[in-house]
């Protein structure tokens, strides 16, 4: 993102995320700046830091057809997505499973569907998923050829998730400044893919409203309905008990129960 203006700031002050930014009066008003940082701006700012340097070459050649002069190309571009968390520890928990049930982005298939390519035995370069930790932060790395996707719980409180292309060659485009809005394309979408297939992997878990529902009483058509507080050793207990005496058909009795229950805990029935 580029930095914000001054008639977005002038209402409140946006609050910085080391090279991003965390927060925002007028977030949409932040992306359209971001998004006007396009090809054409940047042409027009080297162009401007470039008269002031010497030039190789005289009027007369730059005169001519061949139009002698400085060109603009793109040795390395990024592409970033940052997603921040009002409560950053429920964003770091399930990172980090993501990174675990996630290893497998580095196989050929994986990558062909997040890049959008076709991957034979004849691509050059490794196709791979790294996990690398930085003192106590983790990255996931994913490679094509000389791109690649990096992702990571930026400051302790945002996901990151960042593309990079070294090389736009990866991607059938040349180096000229004019290509930079089909990189955009390429980097973004390949951002949005690799968080589609992480999504899928935590599709299975229950959410965290839901977990907190089961664990708060309920008034239902009248009705209360107690709390089930499963991080309570005792209640964990008494539900393994029950799953016992599920197919009992004549049911079952307390002091059947309360034996099973204490010894799930390991504690004598006289307590």
């Amino acid at each position: 993102m580029s930095t914000p203006s001054t008639n977005c700031a002038a209402r409140a002050l946006p609050s910085a995320l080391d090279n991003g930014v965390c927060s925002c009066a007028d977030p949409q008003r932040l992306q359209q700046i971001a998004d006007e940082l396009d090809a054409t701006r940047i042409e027009a700012v080297i162009r401007k830091r470039l008269a002031r340097l010497p030039q190789p070459f005289t009027d007369a050649k730059r005169a001519t057809d061949y139009d002698y002069d400085y060109d603009i190309s793109i040795l390395q571009a990024e592409f970033a997505r940052i997603q921040v968390f009002d409560r950053p520890l429920a964003g770091r928990h399930p990172f980090e499973a993501i990174i675990r049930e996630n290893l497998d982005l580095g196989r050929p298939e994986q990558v062909s569907l997040i890049f959008e390519r076709r991957i034979t035995r004849r691509t050059p370069g490794r196709c791979r998923a790294r996990v690398i930790t930085h003192g106590v932060t983790p990255s996931l790395h994913v490679d094509y050829k000389s791109s690649r996707i990096k992702q990571y719980f930026k400051e302790g409180r945002a996901l990151r998730t960042e593309t990079t292309i070294n090389n736009t060659r990866d991607f059938g485009l040349g180096r000229r400044l004019y290509n930079l809005p089909a990189l955009r394309a390429i980097g973004f979408a390949a951002n949005r893919r690799v968080l589609e297939v992480e999504r899928i992997s935590q599709d299975c878990h229950l959410a965290e409203s839901v977990f907190e529902q089961v664990n708060s009483p309920r008034l239902v058509d009248g009705q209360r309905a107690a709390a089930l507080p499963f991080g309570n050793a005792r209640v964990m207990a008494l539900l393994q008990a029950l799953c016992l005496f599920v197919l009992l058909p004549e049911g079952f009795r307390n002091a059947a129960l309360r034996g099973h229950v204490a010894a799930l805990l390991g504690v004598s029935l006289e307590n």
